[in-house]
């Protein structure tokens, strides 16, 4: 029987709920505690899944030594390059062999009419879709007339290389050409974060032995209504159901609006048929040769191409530079993005590529020192760790009022939506290291309230209701159950704001208007839930989707009720501090929203009668109302070509079972560790961890640092790995649709809040580390409000120092600790937490009983005509 769980307060000796289940004093060492069971965790082992032979381990770059075809899409994502505006995939640059060729700038989209099967009021209407932008990455080289294509050329050296402190993708090769000439390629690529338009590309040619005609042609192709001048579509693989993947659009999406070629600068236009947002795409050309050349040019409304032929002399270089430019508008004509787009490029010419570089890698230097995380005596891990937050600059450095796209700039998947991801897993990294980015990426949740408002409006409720997948800020989700029904995204947004004016001290971007998420957002689900009493009167929250996305429309999903309430207290104490500290913004926020005498109130009442599931018979928190009444889904006996099972079975069928996409209580454990005790965190941590099947991307991170805290070191590890290497081994074989952006912010907070032990519940940090068994290591750093400390942890001692700024106040396993510019602290550790040896285990849930006394019991569904019939593939219970 599920009651209200008494939820408590953090006591003086478990800072904020940081302290593991078995935590001992820090003056002696926990014991090691073995686990019973058979330890059926999903959690993968770790054997390095790189092929060092093709990536050998560079700690500052991706390298790759060897090209094959067959994983293009993979390796496409892997050595994108992009700046959180525009990004460009990692494609061939002569632009034949690929996956898919790509080109994405950050909101531009598309929009399409969502039809719905059978009607019903309030679904999703509008489908918005990230535009594959005109590609301005091609440069084509033919030597004696013999084209090169890499696929099919005769190659005798080859490396590839993203380098983590320059941002600069480079290639080198050599092909020796069907004559038997040696031409040697240098090609290099890269998207400026200084200059959030500008990208720029070099293309050099030299043949070392002979003299040869030489034609060299840079163009711009619009991939998105066509195939290119050699009849290559783009290719996105099978075409399988995966509702990961974007939507394709079948009508002519860019309408031309400009088109002029001047010189060696080029400029196309387009305006989108259905959204009306406007592009202008711009490049600009210059050749550097001590050998004869002449040029050529032609431009269409889809292609645009300047030719350079040369007659190349033995040992002389051509190089070429290519400087490309994008702006874009929800509406501005295109001939003024076209003019901004010559101020871009006139800008470029102006510097030259050598200080476009050294600015490049001065602001990489500067991301570096307050980002950087190093993993000691670990280069492949390092190695890893960098690509990851790399990847996490290029999704959000320079977004600028946008979104965070769920794959960033990098690839289609999501159709370049934006979800609660940004908020729960990339913005705690961008809140402690580039607060810039921090609050930009809220600024765009801002600027979207009035979606919001209506959106609420639309579903019977008061306040704002953010939508769960969105560009323009309409909802475009098709499928409410997994959609809509998530609620706590406004939670998610909340939380996002809280911790970043707690880290930041940043109170005036709260009373300057983004008080107004909290105040709408806390309307929301005052209104939403409602009071019941039963003994006691409670909060309930009916009718929600939480984090799982394999349970849906349930009641008192418990993630929901605890950010829920979460939301409204940071509401309601925010609406007090701002009276008491402004109150010209309280007088002129109660004006603009038209707050009631009564709401603050309503809030906090909500807040602190709000119903926490709790399950006395089993000893651990419901995920919802009824979720401990399901039979559970015997993951151990489910095929791994039955994987991921949001492929392989009807929704319906996922919904009966006790089974999990991602963490949903144990994110809740994370997120407010403050509310719950030791033994709470590690009874849920052992129930929910076997049910979790690990499909999400998004899961492994909280999944490792609650393993983390309650002692599971080993699967903490496994855990972490799988997150680390989730692109790069391509673990979820849809690396081909872009970056996992969410996972890669979430790799920081494993090391951080997993490894470092560090929470910040309420603004008050504390740490409690866990490092893994056998490292050397770790280092990270935090900025708190203006100041950056580094936190250097080893087995043990944790030493932290201040880089810039003045001090830095937390706690230590209860011991309070202030760190000032003036000398490091260096705090002695006895061990790092309890540890458990194995994994839960499904096993030790089978046979539990629940409260009536029934048995819970596991299972594989199957179609009866399964074993009749091996082709049939219907997979109803």
């Amino acid at each position: 029987m599920s009651q209200s769980s008494p939820l408590r307060s953090p006591v003086e000796d478990e800072p904020n709920g940081t302290a593991s289940a078995t935590d001992a004093p820090d003056t002696e060492a926990p014991d090691v505690i073995r686990v019973t069971g058979e330890g059926s965790s999903n959690a993968p082992g770790f054997d390095d899944p790189l092929d060092r032979h093709r990536y050998p381990v560079d700690e500052w770059a991706l390298v790759e030594q060897e090209f094959e075809q067959g994983d293009l899409g993979r390796t496409e994502t892997l050595f994108a390059v992009g700046n959180g505006y525009f990004g460009l995939r990692g494609n061939v640059v002569e632009g034949r062999d690929g996956h898919v060729h790509g080109t994405f700038i950050n909101g531009l989209h598309e929009t399409w009419p969502i039809r719905h099967a059978e009607e019903a009021f309030g679904f999703a209407r509008v489908g918005q879709t990230i535009v594959n932008a005109p590609d301005a990455k091609i440069v084509r080289v033919y030597v004696d007339d013999e084209p090169f294509i890499l696929s099919e050329a005769d190659i005798a050296g080859y490396e590839r290389k993203l380098d983590f402190r320059t941002g600069v993708l480079s290639r080198q090769l050599e092909w020796i050409t069907p004559s038997g000439k040696r031409v040697i390629i240098d090609a290099t690529r890269m998207v400026s974060f200084e200059d959030r338009h500008l990208a720029v590309i070099e293309y050099t040619v030299t043949l070392p032995d002979h003299d040869a005609s030489v034609v060299i042609s840079s163009q711009i192709i619009n991939r998105q209504d066509g195939i290119d001048e050699y009849d290559v579509a783009p290719s996105s693989g099978p075409g399988a159901f995966d509702p990961r993947k974007a939507e394709e659009l079948t009508e002519r999406v860019l309408q031309p609006r400009l088109k002029r070629a001047e010189g060696g600068r080029y400029m196309l236009g387009y305006r989108c048929t259905h959204s009306g947002m406007s592009l202008a795409v711009g490049a600009e050309h210059s050749m550097e040769t001590e050998n004869q050349w002449e040029e050529s040019s032609q431009i269409d409304d889809d292609l645009a191409k300047h030719v350079y032929r040369v007659k190349a002399k033995r040992g002389k270089p051509i190089r070429v530079v290519k400087t490309v430019t994008y702006h874009s508008s929800r509406g501005i004509p295109t001939r003024e993005l076209a003019d901004r787009c010559d101020r871009t490029l006139d800008r470029a010419r102006a510097d030259g590529v050598v200080v476009l570089k050294e600015r490049q890698s001065e602001w990489l230097d500067a991301y570096w020192d307050r980002t950087d995380v190093v993993i000691h005596g670990q280069p492949e891990l390092q190695q890893a760790m960098r690509w990851n937050l790399f990847q996490l600059a290029q999704a959000s450095a320079r977004a600028d009022g946008k979104g965070v796209a769920a794959k960033g700039v990098t690839g289609t998947g999501y159709g370049g939506h934006y979800f609660w991801d940004t908020e729960i897993y990339v913005l705690p990294v961008l809140s402690y290291t580039s607060p810039i980015a921090a609050r930009n990426a809220l600024r765009f949740r801002q600027s979207i309230l009035g979606e919001a408002r209506t959106r609420a409006a639309e579903l019977n409720q008061d306040g704002a209701l953010f939508p769960w997948r969105t560009i323009s800020g309409q909802e475009s989700s098709a499928y409410y159950a997994a959609g809509t029904a998530q609620y706590h995204i406004d939670a998610d947004i909340s939380y996002a704001l809280s911790q970043y004016v707690l880290a930041t001290g940043d109170r005036d971007f709260v009373a300057r208007g983004a008080i107004d998420i909290l105040v709408e957002t806390a309307r929301m689900w005052a209104d939403l839930g409602f009071w019941r009493a039963n003994g006691k009167s409670a909060f309930h929250i009916h009718g929600v989707t939480g984090p799982d996305e394999y349970t849906t429309v349930v009641n008192d999903n418990m993630y929901t009720n605890v950010m829920a309430r979460s939301n409204l207290g940071a509401a309601a104490h925010a609406v007090l501090n701002l009276q008491s500290t402004n109150e010209w913004a309280y007088e002129r926020m109660v004006s603009r929203l038209g707050l009631k005498d009564g709401e603050v109130q309503e809030w906090l009442d909500a807040a602190e009668k709000m119903f926490i599931p709790y399950d006395e018979a089993l000893g651990v928190h419901p995920q919802d109302a009824a979720f401990l009444e399901k039979e559970l889904w015997d993951l151990s006996k489910t095929p791994e070509d039955q994987r991921p099972l949001l492929l392989h079975y009807h929704p319906l069928v996922i919904y009966r079972f006790q089974v999990l996409k991602q963490a949903d209580v144990v994110l809740a454990l994370f997120l407010h560790g403050d509310l719950f005790t030791p033994e709470q965190k590690l009874a849920d941590f052992d129930y929910y961890d076997p049910l979790t099947t690990g499909d999400s991307s998004l899961s492994a991170v909280v999944q490792s640092i609650i393993a983390a805290e309650v002692g599971y070191q080993e699967l903490a590890l496994k855990y972490f790995l799988a997150g680390l290497f989730v692109d790069l081994a391509d673990l979820h074989h849809n690396t081909a649709d872009g970056v996992h952006v969410a996972s890669t912010g979430g790799m920081w907070s494993a090391v951080v809040f997993g490894f470092g032990g560090m929470r910040d519940h309420n603004g008050d940090l504390t740490f409690d580390p866990r490092l893994p068994e056998g490292w050397d290591g770790i280092s990270f750093k935090l900025t708190v409000s203006g100041s950056r400390m580094r936190v250097d942890l080893e087995q043990d001692i944790v030493t932290f120092t201040i880089e810039t700024g003045s001090s830095v106040s937390f706690s230590v396993r209860g011991r309070a600790v202030t760190v000032t510019a003036d000398e490091p602290v260096t705090i002695a550790l006895a061990h790092q937490g309890s540890r458990r040896v194995g994994a839960p285990s499904q096993k030790n849930i089978e046979g539990g009983r629940r409260a009536d006394g029934s048995v819970i019991t596991a299972t594989v569904p199957t179609s009866w005509r399964s074993d009749e019939d091996p082709g049939y593939n219907d997979t109803a219970d």
